[in-house]
Protein backbone atom coordinates (compact mmCIF):
# COMPACT_ATOMS: atom_id res chain seq x y z
CA UNK A 1 0.00 0.00 0.00
CA UNK A 2 1.50 3.33 -0.95
CA UNK A 3 1.77 6.64 0.97
CA UNK A 4 -0.86 7.98 -1.66
CA UNK A 5 -3.64 5.03 -0.68
CA UNK A 6 -3.03 5.59 3.37
CA UNK A 7 -3.41 9.17 2.66
CA UNK A 8 -7.34 8.91 0.86
CA UNK A 9 -7.70 6.64 3.37
CA UNK A 10 -7.18 9.10 6.74
CA UNK A 11 -9.11 11.71 5.00
CA UNK A 12 -11.55 9.29 4.62
CA UNK A 13 -11.30 8.17 8.62
CA UNK A 14 -10.73 11.93 9.23
CA UNK A 15 -14.04 13.49 7.26
CA UNK A 16 -16.31 10.17 9.22
CA UNK A 17 -14.75 11.05 12.69
CA UNK A 18 -15.81 14.80 11.88
CA UNK A 19 -18.92 13.76 10.87
CA UNK A 20 -19.78 11.77 13.89
CA UNK A 21 -18.68 14.28 16.41
CA UNK A 22 -20.94 17.12 14.85
CA UNK A 23 -23.97 14.57 14.51
CA UNK A 24 -23.42 12.93 18.29
CA UNK A 25 -24.59 15.96 19.67
CA UNK A 26 -27.45 16.16 17.49
CA UNK A 27 -28.55 12.33 17.94
CA UNK A 28 -28.10 12.45 21.67
CA UNK A 29 -30.30 15.56 21.92
CA UNK A 30 -32.91 13.52 19.07
CA UNK A 31 -32.79 10.43 21.44
CA UNK A 32 -33.37 12.78 24.84
CA UNK A 33 -36.22 14.41 23.33
CA UNK A 34 -37.75 11.22 22.46
CA UNK A 35 -37.30 9.51 25.53
CA UNK A 36 -38.87 12.59 27.34
CA UNK A 37 -41.64 12.62 24.53
CA UNK A 38 -42.49 9.14 25.53
CA UNK A 39 -42.28 9.19 28.59
CA UNK A 40 -44.60 12.63 28.75
CA UNK A 41 -46.83 10.87 26.22
CA UNK A 42 -47.94 8.19 28.28
CA UNK A 43 -48.35 10.01 31.95
CA UNK A 44 -50.57 11.92 29.47
CA UNK A 45 -52.67 9.22 27.83
CA UNK A 46 -52.63 7.56 31.62
CA UNK A 47 -54.46 10.69 32.81
CA UNK A 48 -56.44 11.31 29.72
CA UNK A 49 -57.65 7.51 29.87
CA UNK A 50 -58.37 8.21 34.14
CA UNK A 51 -60.75 11.42 32.56
CA UNK A 52 -62.56 9.80 30.09
CA UNK A 53 -63.62 6.69 32.52
CA UNK A 54 -64.81 9.02 35.31
CA UNK A 55 -67.03 10.64 32.31
CA UNK A 56 -67.87 7.78 31.70
CA UNK A 57 -68.88 6.21 34.72
CA UNK A 58 -71.25 9.95 35.20
CA UNK A 59 -73.11 9.33 32.73
CA UNK A 60 -74.13 5.64 33.52
CA UNK A 61 -72.49 3.91 30.41
CA UNK A 62 -72.76 0.64 29.86
CA UNK A 63 -69.81 -1.22 30.89
CA UNK A 64 -69.22 -3.27 27.77
CA UNK A 65 -69.27 0.07 25.85
CA UNK A 66 -67.29 1.79 28.22
CA UNK A 67 -64.10 -1.14 28.02
CA UNK A 68 -64.31 -1.10 24.59
CA UNK A 69 -64.16 2.82 23.81
CA UNK A 70 -61.52 3.26 26.20
CA UNK A 71 -59.15 0.47 24.57
CA UNK A 72 -59.62 2.33 21.11
CA UNK A 73 -58.75 5.64 22.71
CA UNK A 74 -56.23 3.57 24.23
CA UNK A 75 -55.08 2.09 20.88
CA UNK A 76 -55.70 5.71 19.40
CA UNK A 77 -53.27 7.33 21.65
CA UNK A 78 -50.27 5.39 21.81
CA UNK A 79 -50.03 4.92 18.14
CA UNK A 80 -50.38 8.45 17.76
CA UNK A 81 -47.73 8.81 20.54
CA UNK A 82 -45.70 6.04 18.21
CA UNK A 83 -45.45 9.02 15.33
CA UNK A 84 -44.39 11.50 17.33
CA UNK A 85 -41.34 10.31 18.79
CA UNK A 86 -40.42 7.90 15.77
CA UNK A 87 -40.33 11.29 13.99
CA UNK A 88 -38.16 13.38 16.80
CA UNK A 89 -35.66 10.28 15.61
CA UNK A 90 -35.99 11.92 12.43
CA UNK A 91 -37.72 8.56 10.82
CA UNK A 92 -39.80 9.80 7.87
CA UNK A 93 -43.40 8.60 9.30
CA UNK A 94 -45.63 8.88 5.48
CA UNK A 95 -44.95 5.02 5.16
CA UNK A 96 -46.42 4.52 8.62
CA UNK A 97 -49.28 6.44 7.98
CA UNK A 98 -49.42 5.14 4.50
CA UNK A 99 -49.32 1.34 5.81
CA UNK A 100 -51.97 2.31 8.93
CA UNK A 101 -54.54 3.78 6.03
CA UNK A 102 -54.03 0.45 3.76
CA UNK A 103 -54.21 -1.93 6.61
CA UNK A 104 -57.45 0.48 8.10
CA UNK A 105 -59.10 -0.28 4.30
CA UNK A 106 -58.74 -3.96 4.10
CA UNK A 107 -60.05 -4.71 7.42
CA UNK A 108 -62.68 -2.41 7.13
CA UNK A 109 -63.72 -4.35 3.46
CA UNK A 110 -63.31 -7.68 4.94
CA UNK A 111 -65.58 -7.45 7.79
CA UNK A 112 -68.41 -4.76 6.55
CA UNK A 113 -70.93 -7.02 8.12
CA UNK A 114 -69.12 -6.96 11.43
CA UNK A 115 -68.51 -3.12 11.28
CA UNK A 116 -72.77 -2.72 10.42
CA UNK A 117 -73.44 -4.32 14.37
CA UNK A 118 -70.39 -3.03 15.70
CA UNK A 119 -72.00 1.08 14.72
CA UNK A 120 -75.69 -0.21 15.57
CA UNK A 121 -73.94 -1.14 18.86
CA UNK A 122 -72.63 1.57 20.17
CA UNK A 123 -75.74 3.47 18.45
CA UNK A 124 -77.82 0.82 20.77
CA UNK A 125 -75.78 1.43 24.28
CA UNK A 126 -75.63 5.43 23.05
CA UNK A 127 -78.88 6.19 22.74
CA UNK A 128 -80.20 3.31 25.36
CA UNK A 129 -84.01 2.97 23.45
CA UNK A 130 -84.02 -0.42 25.87
CA UNK A 131 -81.65 -1.59 28.86
CA UNK A 132 -81.17 -4.95 30.26
CA UNK A 133 -84.40 -6.21 31.88
CA UNK A 134 -86.35 -4.99 29.09
CA UNK A 135 -89.10 -6.97 27.20
CA UNK A 136 -88.66 -6.07 23.71
CA UNK A 137 -90.34 -6.84 20.34
CA UNK A 138 -88.97 -6.38 17.05
CA UNK A 139 -90.41 -5.72 13.46
CA UNK A 140 -89.22 -9.14 12.50
CA UNK A 141 -91.75 -10.39 15.16
CA UNK A 142 -89.38 -11.54 18.19
CA UNK A 143 -89.44 -10.93 21.52
CA UNK A 144 -88.29 -11.09 24.77
CA UNK A 145 -86.63 -9.89 27.90
CA UNK A 146 -82.55 -8.63 27.23
CA UNK A 147 -80.74 -10.72 28.92
CA UNK A 148 -77.51 -8.49 27.46
CA UNK A 149 -76.15 -6.15 24.90
CA UNK A 150 -72.86 -6.81 23.67
CA UNK A 151 -70.93 -4.48 21.21
CA UNK A 152 -72.11 -7.20 18.18
CA UNK A 153 -75.15 -8.72 19.07
CA UNK A 154 -78.02 -8.37 21.26
CA UNK A 155 -79.08 -11.74 23.83
CA UNK A 156 -83.20 -11.82 24.44
CA UNK A 157 -84.63 -14.45 26.86
CA UNK A 158 -88.12 -15.34 25.44
CA UNK A 159 -91.19 -15.95 27.52
CA UNK A 160 -90.20 -19.93 26.49
CA UNK A 161 -86.91 -19.64 28.16
CA UNK A 162 -85.04 -19.82 24.79
CA UNK A 163 -81.87 -17.54 23.98
CA UNK A 164 -82.23 -15.31 20.98
CA UNK A 165 -79.25 -13.76 19.61
CA UNK A 166 -79.84 -10.74 17.31
CA UNK A 167 -76.99 -8.93 15.25
CA UNK A 168 -77.14 -5.30 16.55
CA UNK A 169 -77.52 -4.01 12.96
CA UNK A 170 -80.73 -5.75 12.14
CA UNK A 171 -81.99 -4.71 15.62
CA UNK A 172 -81.03 -0.44 15.02
CA UNK A 173 -82.46 -0.53 11.93
CA UNK A 174 -85.62 -1.68 13.02
CA UNK A 175 -88.19 0.12 14.89
CA UNK A 176 -88.29 -1.99 18.31
CA UNK A 177 -91.18 -1.99 20.93
CA UNK A 178 -90.48 -1.69 24.61
CA UNK A 179 -92.89 -2.63 26.23
CA UNK A 180 -91.68 -2.10 30.05
CA UNK A 181 -89.39 1.05 29.23
CA UNK A 182 -92.67 3.61 30.67
CA UNK A 183 -93.09 1.55 33.45
CA UNK A 184 -96.89 0.30 32.94
CA UNK A 185 -98.57 -1.47 30.30
CA UNK A 186 -102.25 -1.46 28.92
CA UNK A 187 -103.84 -4.02 27.95
CA UNK A 188 -106.03 -4.37 24.66
CA UNK A 189 -108.22 -7.39 25.51
CA UNK A 190 -110.90 -8.14 22.77
CA UNK A 191 -113.78 -9.85 23.54
CA UNK A 192 -116.69 -10.87 20.39
CA UNK A 193 -120.54 -10.97 21.90
CA UNK A 194 -123.12 -12.35 20.33
CA UNK A 195 -125.63 -9.94 17.74
CA UNK A 196 -128.02 -10.13 19.54
CA UNK A 197 -126.31 -8.88 22.76
CA UNK A 198 -127.53 -5.31 24.84
CA UNK A 199 -124.15 -3.91 24.25
CA UNK A 200 -124.48 -1.63 26.88
CA UNK A 201 -125.32 -3.90 29.19
CA UNK A 202 -122.30 -6.10 28.04
CA UNK A 203 -120.06 -2.84 28.74
CA UNK A 204 -121.47 -2.48 32.40
CA UNK A 205 -120.77 -6.04 33.12
CA UNK A 206 -117.14 -5.87 31.46
CA UNK A 207 -116.54 -2.72 33.41
CA UNK A 208 -117.84 -3.81 37.22
CA UNK A 209 -115.02 -6.98 36.45
CA UNK A 210 -112.63 -4.56 35.93
CA UNK A 211 -112.93 -2.28 38.59
CA UNK A 212 -112.67 -5.55 40.78
CA UNK A 213 -109.33 -6.23 39.61
CA UNK A 214 -107.14 -5.84 41.89
CA UNK A 215 -104.08 -5.31 39.66
CA UNK A 216 -105.61 -2.41 37.32
CA UNK A 217 -105.05 1.28 37.90
CA UNK A 218 -107.28 3.53 38.16
CA UNK A 219 -105.90 6.42 36.13
CA UNK A 220 -105.34 6.10 33.26
CA UNK A 221 -109.50 5.34 33.54
CA UNK A 222 -110.06 1.64 31.95
CA UNK A 223 -112.04 1.51 28.43
CA UNK A 224 -114.87 -0.82 27.72
CA UNK A 225 -115.11 0.23 23.96
CA UNK A 226 -117.34 -1.21 20.99
CA UNK A 227 -114.55 -1.23 18.17
CA UNK A 228 -115.85 -3.75 15.27
CA UNK A 229 -118.92 -5.60 13.89
CA UNK A 230 -117.40 -8.35 12.44
CA UNK A 231 -118.32 -11.44 10.78
CA UNK A 232 -119.59 -13.53 13.65
CA UNK A 233 -119.74 -10.79 16.31
CA UNK A 234 -119.68 -7.37 17.75
CA UNK A 235 -116.32 -7.25 19.08
CA UNK A 236 -115.63 -5.15 22.11
CA UNK A 237 -112.16 -3.98 23.64
CA UNK A 238 -110.88 -4.13 27.09
CA UNK A 239 -108.41 -2.05 27.58
CA UNK A 240 -106.86 -1.40 31.69
CA UNK A 241 -103.35 -0.26 32.72
CA UNK A 242 -101.42 -1.87 35.57
CA UNK A 243 -97.59 -2.10 36.32
CA UNK A 244 -95.25 -4.56 34.37
CA UNK A 245 -94.69 -7.13 36.55
CA UNK A 246 -98.51 -7.36 37.30
CA UNK A 247 -99.18 -7.39 33.55
CA UNK A 248 -100.15 -11.23 32.75
CA UNK A 249 -101.42 -11.69 36.20
CA UNK A 250 -103.95 -8.87 35.38
CA UNK A 251 -104.91 -10.04 31.52
CA UNK A 252 -105.49 -13.50 32.92
CA UNK A 253 -107.71 -12.49 35.72
CA UNK A 254 -109.87 -10.68 33.11
CA UNK A 255 -110.49 -13.32 31.00
CA UNK A 256 -111.23 -15.43 33.19
CA UNK A 257 -113.99 -13.16 35.11
CA UNK A 258 -115.00 -11.50 31.87
CA UNK A 259 -115.93 -14.89 30.39
CA UNK A 260 -117.47 -16.04 33.71
CA UNK A 261 -119.26 -12.78 34.07
CA UNK A 262 -120.69 -13.07 30.70
CA UNK A 263 -121.83 -16.61 31.01
CA UNK A 264 -124.02 -15.63 34.52
CA UNK A 265 -125.72 -13.00 32.13
CA UNK A 266 -126.54 -15.46 29.39
CA UNK A 267 -124.79 -13.27 26.78
CA UNK A 268 -122.96 -15.62 24.42
CA UNK A 269 -119.44 -15.61 23.10
CA UNK A 270 -119.96 -16.92 19.72
CA UNK A 271 -117.05 -18.91 17.35
CA UNK A 272 -116.24 -17.97 13.91
CA UNK A 273 -119.11 -19.98 12.27
CA UNK A 274 -120.36 -20.63 8.38
CA UNK A 275 -124.02 -21.03 7.38
CA UNK A 276 -123.92 -23.85 4.20
CA UNK A 277 -127.60 -23.99 2.60
CA UNK A 278 -128.53 -27.22 0.66
CA UNK A 279 -130.89 -26.93 -2.46
CA UNK A 280 -132.73 -30.14 -3.85
CA UNK A 281 -134.23 -29.71 -7.00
Amino acid sequence: MNDLELNNIQQHWDSLLSSAISWTPRIITAVISAILIYLIGSWMIRMIKKLVAKAFKKRNMEASLQLFLLNIINWGLNILLFIVVVTQLGVQTSAFVAMIGAAGLAVGLALQGSLTNFAGGILILLLKPFKIGDFISTNSGVSGTVEAIDIFHTKLITPQNQLIVIPNGVVSNNSITNFTQLGSRRTSLDIGVAYDADLKQTKEILMRVINNNQYAFTEPAPQVMVTELGDSAVNLSVRVTTSNENFWKMNEELIINCKEALDKAGIGIPFPQRDIHVYNK
